[in-house]
């Protein structure tokens, strides 16, 4: 549900295993599947598959007549309390004697979507999961995996969903999955991986590396990241290997090494971790969308901090300037290419004053 990038792939990889599986996605991804198949690009190698099915609504993926096992959602988190909505009254209009065994795994960036989705459906069958896979759409059903080698890790919300099978076929797929007890822990664990040099590539307009090489830059972005950890310590939540990524072993040394040390380290997660890609609040601002996921990524960390009593005022102005780039209350050129003015506006933040306050 919501196959862009990463639905595509994921449901791909499925497909190569002999899973039946349906993509829900844009007319665009309909149409491009429909005529052209579903195409992956992995290793130099490209795989044609031309028996998945891509349907433009959950409406019309019931209407099949398929009984369906698992719903995947990588929607945007923008638009997880819709498409968990929309879920919710399919099942009740076609209302499948299978429904109530239908399990939902959230592949999403950000905290919060797992609470959304339990909303709408059946807390005891919502798993909540973080994928490290770069993915870059190529075209509308063609997808490019950018570095081979992802992970997938698993955690239910309810200790009673089986995800044992779960696990099993994204193994056999090529992913390195793991199980959590905790899925609070996974998620926010993803949630630091998501918030290195992405707001503020969105706001300036720069690649990821290019601002991890700013001393003054880098030192934000790894000031953001302590913020996230002060707020994770408050809430208890410990953070968990996922992939080849040892948060157990980095969160310390984030926390006490000075920062020219954590710089070279910053940078190289930062540039290698998205395989290439501009990173996603990037993407939807420049691509004129005017919704954006920071709300789930810095500004979860501010409304948690708040919540817990815990300051987090670089996140809180990496959210409100973005925010407002996006909903066009500022224009993009006020802040692109000028750091020196991002850096104004947290510095602002961090005085006790709104970042926008020196515009």
């Amino acid at each position: 549900m919501g196959a862009g990038a990463i639905g595509a792939m994921i449901g791909g990889k499925l497909r190569r295993q002999g899973h039946e599986v349906t993509l829900v996605g844009r007319p665009s991804l309909v149409t491009g599947v429909r005529e052209r198949g579903l195409v992956l690009t992995e290793d130099g190698q490209t795989t044609v598959l031309r028996d998945v099915q891509a349907v433009g609504s959950i409406l019309e993926a019931l209407s099949t007549g398929q009984e369906f096992e698992l719903a995947i959602f990588t929607v945007k988190a923008y638009d997880t309390d819709a498409a968990a909505r929309e879920l919710r009254a399919a099942l009740e209009v076609r209302a499948p004697v299978w429904a109530g065994a239908l399990r939902v795994l959230t592949l999403q960036n950000g905290v919060g979507n797992e609470e959304t989705v339990a909303r709408h459906v059946d807390r005891r069958r919502v798993i909540a999961g973080a994928i490290t896979t770069p993915v870059a759409a190529l075209a509308p059903g063609h997808v490019e995996i950018t570095r081979p080698g992802g992970a997938i890790g698993l955690s239910p919300l309810d200790a009673t969903c089986p995800v044992d099978d779960i696990a099993q076929a994204l193994a056999a797929a090529g992913f390195r999955v793991s199980l959590h007890d905790r899925y609070r822990d996974l998620k926010w664990t993803k949630l630091l991986m998501n918030l290195t040099a992405n707001a503020s590539a969105a706001i300036l307009d720069w690649p990821p590396e290019r601002i991890l090489r700013d001393s003054r830059l880098a030192a934000l972005e790894i000031t953001a990241w302590r913020e996230a950890m002060a707020v994770m310590r408050a809430l208890r939540v410990r953070p968990v290997r996922l992939g080849r990524y040892r948060w157990p072993l980095y969160v310390p040394l984030i926390c006490h090494l000075p920062v020219a040390i954590l710089r070279p380290v910053v940078l190289r997660m930062g540039s290698q971790g998205r395989g290439g890609k501009m990173p996603s609040l990037h993407i939807d601002l420049h691509r004129g969308r005017e919704r954006s996921e920071v709300g789930w990524l810095n500004g979860a960390v501010a409304r948690y901090g708040r919540r817990m009593r815990v300051s987090t005022p670089v996140n809180q102005a990496l959210t409100d300037i973005l925010t407002a780039l996006v909903r066009h209350q500022v224009p993009l050129d006020v802040f692109a290419h000028r750091p020196d003015r991002l850096i104004e506006a947290v510095n602002a933040a961090q005085a006790g004053r709104a970042a926008l306050s020196i515009l």
